[in-house]
């Protein structure tokens, strides 16, 4: 078996954390990995005492993106191989944009590459304000092709011009500027911002939450037309006569906590 690349938990609150922990190589991701954090993601995914999940690094660096022995086994192969090769880094992407719990980056240090990806398809991202990001694949030869779908929804069109054309590095601030990164946290406060973060989260009704992240992706960009108000309709029709949507409206109205709140 291979080593394992990650470390993998999961709270009696039911936060999960999955943490990247090469720090010796500041977290570059291989075929190795990329399929661990696959499994790691589909295992969570499944486990229904998961409310939420937290993506983080061990090290000074959140990741310095794909690991050079890597790259350079890669350019030695043909086509199909490399098409393939893409194919499993867009289906970690995918994953981790897909999940159906919501998401937090904790980034530290470098999140360069593949790692900015990995960030874009968080649901929300802290940052430390000397972490920095870089898209540096065209200083190589390369382009961000896979993750640029989830990198432009995140930072738009325009920025996405000047950061993948210059490969320019930039910090936490343009970061927040941008809307990549959320909130901007003290050096060495990722783990009090989170658990923070984590708290008010908890406090949400766990199928709303997925629910909520599945009508994002269901209206974002689509013309409001009568097929997309008929399915925002259905879609608040059905969880009012959901089990934790009854639950939530009558805890609301007979004032009193509902079911799904943490117990201490």
């Amino acid at each position: 078996m291979a080593e394992s690349y990650l470390e993998l938990s999961v709270s009696p609150h039911g936060v999960a954390s999955l943490t990247l922990n090469r720090p010796e190589v500041h977290n570059a991701f291989d075929d190795v990995m990329i399929e661990q954090i696959i499994d790691a993601l589909q295992q969570l995914a499944e486990n229904s005492a998961v409310r939420l999940l937290l993506l983080k690094a061990n090290g000074k660096n959140f990741s310095a993106g794909a690991d050079l022995n890597w790259m350079r086994s890669m350019a030695a192969k043909d086509y199909q191989q490399n098409l393939d090769d893409a194919g499993r880094l867009a289906e970690l992407m995918r994953s981790l944009d897909r999940f159906p719990k919501p998401t937090i980056a904790l980034v530290q240090g470098a999140a360069f590459g593949g790692a900015l990806g990995l960030v874009a398809c968080c649901d929300i991202a802290l940052a430390e304000p000397k972490a920095s990001f870089c898209l540096s694949e065209v200083k190589i030869g390369l382009i961000p092709a896979v993750i640029s779908p989830y990198v432009m929804r995140a930072i738009g069109e325009r920025a996405s011009r000047r950061y993948f054309l210059t490969a320019d590095r930039f910090f936490a601030g343009e970061a927040l500027r941008l809307g990549l990164v959320h909130q901007l946290v003290p050096e060495g406060g990722l783990a009090e911002a989170a658990e923070k973060l984590c708290q008010q989260l908890l406090q949400n009704s766990p199928a709303a939450v997925t629910a909520a992240k599945q009508l994002i992706a269901d209206v974002d960009q689509q013309p409001i037309n009568a097929a997309l108000i008929a399915h925002t309709s259905e879609a608040i029709a059905r969880i009012r006569v959901s089990a934790e949507g009854q639950e939530g409206l009558t805890a609301f109205l007979t004032k009193r906590s509902p079911a799904w709140l943490p117990k201490d």
